[in-house]
């Protein structure tokens, strides 16, 4: 589908218009940093906090057994907001950075009115340009805080229905066949598993998953395939396996033959690496089924919001989607849940160290939380 810039930009600003709003303390334990300013102002601190995996975590670009997010605080008005940032460690993020990006932004939220929060994501992208989980964990924070200081879920922003909810599958990393089977046990509570592929045994890892589970399965690829003629084939045999999605097949600069897959497969072919933010539907809209919109690449609520309203006007169906997060971000992505057709949530069900508790997860999907905010209770001091 090709569209004008006009319309283009029409549609964009149709995505940020619908947004028409009305008009706990701080975490016990020493805080890294803090930027304060004077009563009037919002204070804005963070923190970092290692999360520990229950299994190796394994994709197409390496392993790991933790990950290290950094939480931020915004406090005004006796309020505390939470937000969090988890990183992409393949595309070279850490906690180190994610903490000199965010003394780079944090001014622009502590001299902002929180309620004229529209204009934020320019003014921080002019001090940020490339994708930053650090803008993210502010914005999550920021709605934490406006929910709770109007009262209402963040949810009930957007005008959605907090009583439809979207099964979330579980994600399982590469890894042996017997570890496999074991992780696959240990699935039983989730209906859709997700299978991370790194074109290094793929049809072995799935024939070990049918051999204990005739559960749904969808695969990310993370890039993994470069040649096209080989991964329809690949696809045509997943599909007969029961595989119902195929998430990022092709490196993101082969829009061309992802277009080619799309027009031949048997199952839709959804982009995540392809899609960071509004921004990017149009040049990727005619190659792809669907959209992962991940808080940490978006920046946030707002952000993913409008990719959302976006999509659907390119006709593309909606996957939210994580990294390995807390409860934190976790919640936050719940509040846009029903806007979904397929929901990949479980970054804190991979924890063993859950540091909060949130948006619960019930018969195979999360319950969206009615507290105020993103439904994140913080202790007091």
């Amino acid at each position: 589908m090709k569209i004008s810039r006009k319309k283009f930009l029409a549609l964009t600003g149709l995505a940020g218009s619908s947004l028409v709003f009305p008009g706990n303390r701080l975490l016990s334990g020493e805080v890294n940093k803090t930027e304060k300013s004077n009563s009037t102002k919002a204070s804005i601190t963070y923190k970092k906090i290692k999360l520990e995996l229950g299994h190796t975590w394994t994709i197409s670009r390496g392993s790991t057994d933790y990950k290290e997010d950094v939480f931020v605080f915004y406090e005004k008005d006796g309020i505390t907001g939470i937000g969090e940032a988890s990183h992409m460690t393949g595309a070279g993020q850490n906690a180190e950075r994610t903490i000199s990006e965010l003394k780079k932004i944090i001014p622009v939220y502590v001299d902002s009115n929180p309620f004229e929060f529209y204009e934020l994501t320019d003014k921080v992208n002019a001090k940020i340009e490339n994708i930053s989980p650090a803008k993210a964990a502010l914005d999550i924070a920021l709605f934490d805080w406006l929910g709770k200081k109007l009262n209402i879920p963040v949810h009930r922003f957007f005008g959605l229905d907090p009583n439809k909810f979207v099964n979330t599958s579980f994600s399982i990393g590469f890894d042996k066949p017997e570890v496999i089977k074991q992780k696959v046990k240990e699935a039983d509570p989730y209906r859709i598993l997700k299978v991370k592929l790194t074109n290094r045994n793929d049809k072995e890892i799935i024939s070990t998953i049918r051999l204990v589970s005739d559960k749904p399965i969808r695969v990310d690829i993370n890039e993994g395939w470069t040649n096209k003629e080989e991964a329809i084939r690949k696809i045509e045999w997943l599909a007969k396996q029961g595989v119902e999605l195929i998430e990022q097949p092709m490196p993101v600069d082969k829009i061309k033959e992802a277009k080619w897959l799309k027009e031949r497969a048997p199952v839709p072919i959804v982009a995540d690496e392809a899609i960071n933010t509004s921004k990017d539907i149009p040049a990727i809209a005619e190659a792809y089924d669907g959209v992962n919109i991940k808080l940490m690449k978006s920046g946030g609520i707002l952000e993913a919001f409008r990719i959302a309203v976006l999509a659907r006007a390119f006709n593309l169906d909606i996957m939210i989607g994580c990294m390995i997060e807390s409860s934190v971000a976790i919640s936050a992505a719940v509040q846009l849940q029903p806007l979904a057709r397929w929901l990949d949530l479980d970054g804190p069900l991979l924890l063993s160290n859950d540091p909060y508790k949130g948006a619960e997860f019930r018969d195979g999907h999360w319950i969206m939380p009615e507290a105020p905010g993103i439904g994140i209770n913080l202790p007091s001091t």
